[in-house]
C-alpha cells in the first residue's frame, strides 16, 4: 500500500512543466462542467466536485513550486 501512494506521488512530480499546464486547463473545465451539471441536478456523485478542486490545488502548487 506504500508503495502504490510513493509511485503515485512520484508520478505527478515527473510531470514536464507543459504537462501540468495542460492538466490544468483540462483540469478547469471538468470542474466547470460540475458547476452546470450540480446547478442542474444531474451530477450524482457531488464529493467530486471536492476532488477536483484539490486535485487543481495540487497541480497548482506543483507549478509554483517550480518557478
Amino acid at each position: 500500500m506504500a508503495e502504490k501512494k510513493v509511485n503515485k506521488t512520484a508520478d505527478k512530480e515527473a510531470l514536464t512543466r507543459e504537462a501540468s499546464q495542460s492538466k490544468l486547463v483540462d483540469l478547469k473545465k471538468e470542474q466547470m462542467n460540475q458547476r452546470f451539471q450540480l446547478a442542474a441536478g444531474q451530477l450524482q456523485k457531488t464529493h467530486v466536485v471536492r476532488k477536483t478542486r484539490r486535485e487543481i490545488a495540487r497541480v497548482k502548487t506543483k507549478l509554483n513550486a517550480d518557478k
